[in-house]
């Protein structure tokens, strides 16, 4: 199920897919992100096939006029979750509200992994 918005010149229907992966840019654009994880089997397999796929780890749940997101993120170590987490929010709020015209209703992190950097060579 989408989201149709009606305007002066016609109408736009948004698909749930189109604002997940517009969730998931700015997610991945942000400080201390490694990536997101998948949170449904299919994401696991879209892995497994090397696709990429820019909607991985968000889940879109649209009302009337307003969308609630949750987001699975792999974060790097030695980073400030608390600080990401808000950056994040901000983010996507501000990116979903701009170019959809829908309200933000809530941004729901789920921190699913720590990403070990690599070791360094002390010599």
């Amino acid at each position: 199920m989408g989201k149709e918005i009606l305007t002066e010149i016609g109408r736009i229907n948004l698909s749930e897919d189109v604002i997940a992966t517009m969730a998931g840019v700015a997610t991945t654009e942000c400080y201390g992100i490694v990536g997101m994880a998948g949170s449904r089997l299919k994401d696991g397999i879209a892995e497994l096939l090397g696709r990429e796929n820019l909607a991985r780890g968000v889940q879109v749940t649209l009302d009337e006029d307003s969308v609630e997101i949750d987001l699975h993120i792999v974060v790097g170590y030695g980073t400030r979750i608390s600080e990401i987490a808000r950056n994040v929010t901000t983010q996507v709020r501000y990116v979903i509200e701009s170019f959809t015209g829908l309200q933000v209703r809530g941004v729901h992190i789920h921190v699913e992994g720590v990403k070990m950097g690599q070791a360094r060579d002390i010599r």
